[in-house]
């Protein structure tokens, strides 16, 4: 198994457990530069590339979606490249699916004819993303006419090109769909040797309304994943089987309506939780690592896992800027003060708006009937914690 490191961000957790454990890292120039420690394990670029060649259903985990750049590069036209692709490319993995939702509707359209589309056969409300996407960029809910005519404005504008590579967000095309009401769950899985998927965290997405479509909190505890797994399961194992995927970890992202009816939104392939979220937080919070889960081929055991914590509820809380202050005008970010707020603060991770998306993301612990404090956090605009230029 081989472990590709690269942009934006590589957690101290996720260092800390390459380093004990041995596993081998390839060696990249972004490798290297963020992990300036010469006691990994570090195998080289033509190894790795050999060894995927050699081997596509080879196990291997990327910690962003920046890397999936390296490998095209260096496995161009492998299978573990169109598999990649495959999940990646949003009409693609609808074609996929089709079969298990023949009621769906899509429809892929090119970012310079949006402003001439048509609406005949879509429904209000639908939703438009890039076809390639990460982050919840470029998502929006479109629930009326007025609201059709503001979100086409800001696509014209453009805002988005250039924050990640072609290969993580392209907006030159965008997939309108069917929106599905329900409840949003974010997963961490990998599909075993034998095809079979192994469910390693499930995350309940909050949302501040229905046309939210912001990634600020994801929270997990024991009954989120006690009452999903077995469902989620039996979808995640149909779409693997498609797929044809082995060995293969992914980050999953679904929605569930009232009746239980589950659809995916997307599969972001070879990793779990962009950014190191959700699949540190679990390790940090009560030692649970997903990585060494994977790499082990381990299913977990959640009675053992959740034990004296089975009433906690744990969270990541997403520092997105939505404040409506330019990134530019921001001197700095108050994350003590932030953290203040919470009962129980498990870690802050800083980041520098002028330079990612993002203030950085709280790992919180919440007891049970203390839930008030992500509601809070939830519909902030954070300009609590902003101090302006």
């Amino acid at each position: 198994m081989l472990f590709l490191i690269d942009k934006p961000y590589v957690s101290d957790f996720l260092i800390k457990t390459l380093r004990k454990n041995a596993y081998p890292v390839v060696s990249t120039a972004e490798s290297r530069e963020m992990m300036k420690d010469d006691y990994l394990n570090w195998i080289s670029e033509e190894n790795a590339a050999a060894i995927i060649q050699k081997d596509p259903h080879g196990p291997l985990y990327t910690n962003s979606e920046n890397a999936l750049t390296w490998i095209a590069s260096h496995t161009m036209g492998s299978e573990l490249t169109d598999k990649i692709n495959l999940f990646k490319d949003k009409s693609r993995f609808r074609e996929l699916i089709r079969s298990l939702y023949p009621d769906f509707i899509y429809r892929t359209v090119k970012l310079n004819d949006i402003p001439y589309l048509s609406l005949d056969g879509i429904a209000f409300p639908f939703v438009i993303k890039p076809s390639v996407g990460f982050f919840s960029l470029g998502v929006h809910i479109v629930s009326d006419l007025d609201d059709w005519n503001r979100v086409k404005n800001e696509l014209r504008i453009g805002n988005l090109e250039g924050l990640f590579p072609p290969s993580v967000l392209n907006i030159s095309a965008f997939i309108i769909e069917d929106y599905i009401p329900g409840e949003e769950f974010a997963v961490d899985c990998y599909f075993n040797h034998t095809g079979e998927v192994v469910i390693l965290n499930i995350f309940h997405h909050r949302f501040s309304s229905g046309n939210d479509t912001s990634d600020r909190v994801y929270s997990t505890s024991r009954a989120i994943v006690l009452s999903c797994e077995n469902a989620f399961a039996e979808f995640l194992n149909a779409m693997g089987k498609a797929a044809g995927i082995r060995n293969f970890p992914a980050h999953v992202e679904l929605r569930m309506d009232a009746m239980g009816k589950i659809i995916p939104i997307e599969v972001n392939p070879l990793r779990f939780g962009g950014w190191c979220t959700t699949c540190d937080l679990p390790g940090i919070a009560f030692g649970y690592n997903l990585y060494e889960y994977f790499y082990n081929s381990r299913k977990p055991d959640w009675e053992q896992i959740f034990q004296n914590v089975e009433d906690k509820l744990y969270s990541i809380v997403v520092l997105n800027n939505n404040s409506g202050i330019p990134a530019a005008h921001i001197k700095s970010f108050d994350h003590y003060l932030l953290g203040e707020d919470f009962e129980n603060t498990l870690m802050i991770r800083k980041l520098d708006i002028k330079e990612y998306p993002v203030f950085g993301f709280l790992f919180a612990e919440t007891s049970a009937g203390n839930e008030e404090e992500l509601s809070r956090i939830l519909v902030s605009d954070l300009k609590k914690y902003i101090i302006t230029e």
